[in-house]
């Protein structure tokens, strides 16, 4: 299993509407390094869903449910990829990117370090630490 976080604006699509759909669709990133993220991930997978508001947190946990595909958005057919997911559960808590930042072991995480990314991979360990944080 592979580790994963997506960003969301919450006052466009947020985890209640994820949660509220049985899966959905995420469609499009326009950013070559965060489509070949995307591009890896596989059905299992974790994905955090990140709301990159006002309120920087991480609210929840989704699965991938089907692997990369063609972007549907995609209308000039440049190659952007989309992967299904759904809604696995609300975290305990958020954990905001302030807290990220000052814990140990995720200030190396890409959120970090290259935090405009809309998709990026995450080590076990950095999603557990995350876990951990949100359940107190």
């Amino acid at each position: 299993m592979k580790y994963w976080l997506v960003k969301t604006e919450p006052e466009t699509y947020g985890w209640q509407d994820l949660a509220s759909k049985e899966e959905d669709v995420w469609d499009g990133v326009r950013n070559f390094q965060a489509r070949n993220y995307l591009n890896n991930m596989l059905v299992g997978d974790a994905v955090y869903i990140y709301h990159s508001g006002k309120k920087k947190e991480i609210v929840g946990i989704a699965q991938v449910v089907s692997g990369p595909f063609p972007d549907p958005t995609d209308k000039e057919g440049k190659g952007w990829l989309s992967a299904s997911i759904k809604a696995d559960r609300l975290l305990p808590r958020p954990v905001g990117l302030k807290e990220i930042k000052e814990h140990d072991v995720l200030q190396e995480m890409l959120l970090v370090r290259q935090s405009r990314l809309s998709v990026m991979p995450l080590t076990k360990t950095e999603f557990e630490a995350v876990l951990k944080i949100a359940q107190g």
